[in-house]
């Protein structure tokens, strides 16, 4: 049997800590090594950057600037290689929605109270470009759900204070109360960008070739998506999966596996 569920959240908790432990770190040793968090975490002298925020400041600067392509890079290479993987296995929203289905929702399964066209999640993604070079601003810089936690942690450990769009974290983990990770699932731009890019992923949850026929189609493997995808009718291949292996654990059968493509 699979133990997916188990590293992963092991994995979001280990990349929550490091974000958190980075405040602390400057405050009271004055390490300077690493610092930021993942909108642009900096290691040494190398800055990784992430793709829609130095997307953004590419179109509102209308300049192509050398250092932030290059800490665009891993992630862009990873994207490509391996999909979304940062939304499911890095991300600190993720974190924090698996610490609530732990916590809060473990003894009852969660109800989908509101479903939206999986579409939308495209719209967000050009909805947001637009409006950024509309107002001239890197609009997900300021509000991005995953960049608040890490500023959020920062200011109550530098400043002892918080910053009011904090409360768009509190939004989002709402959200995903009324509806299993309804902010990934429909409206995060950079969850969209990190799928489009990632569109010709080599990495991909399929049926193993040849034991189709052992599949109980009991609904398991679709009822544990945490995006609401299907495995049976092959949306793992999809853009909208972010390779978490949940179906892979839930699968009686153990039909389901992780396969690097050749196309």
């Amino acid at each position: 049997m699979k133990h997916y569920n188990r590293f992963r959240f092991i994995t979001l908790l280990l990349a929550f800590l490091l974000i958190l432990i980075i405040p602390f770190l400057h405050r009271y040793f004055d390490f300077q090594f690493i610092q930021g968090w993942y909108q642009s975490l900096g290691i040494g002298k190398f800055w990784f950057v992430s793709p829609l925020e130095g997307l953004e400041s590419i179109l509102v600067s209308r300049q192509i600037y050398v250092p932030v392509l290059i800490g665009m890079l891993p992630a862009v290479l990873i994207a490509l290689f391996l999909g979304r993987v940062f939304c499911a296995w890095i991300c600190p929203i993720s974190f924090l929605s698996e610490l609530i289905d732990r916590v809060i929702c473990r003894k009852k399964k969660k109800r989908e109270l509101l479903r939206l066209p999986r579409q939308v999640f495209w719209f967000a993604l050009l909805g947001e470009l637009v409006l950024t070079m509309i107002i001239g601003a890197p609009l997900f810089v300021f509000l991005s759900p995953p960049g608040l936690v890490g500023r959020e942690m920062m200011l109550a450990v530098m400043f002892h204070t918080l910053a009011l769009e904090g409360v768009v974290i509190v939004v989002v983990l709402l959200l995903h109360l009324l509806s299993n990770r309804f902010f990934c699932r429909y409206l995060c731009p950079l969850g969209a960008l990190l799928a489009f890019i990632g569109a010709r992923r080599r990495l991909k949850v399929e049926l193993q070739a040849g034991e189709e026929q052992k599949c109980l189609h009991c609904g398991l493997c679709a009822r544990s998506c945490p995006l609401g995808l299907d495995p049976e009718k092959g949306e793992t291949a999809s853009m909208y999966c972010w390779n978490c292996g949940a179906c892979i654990d839930a699968c009686p059968q153990d039909v389901l596996k992780f396969r690097f493509s050749d196309q």
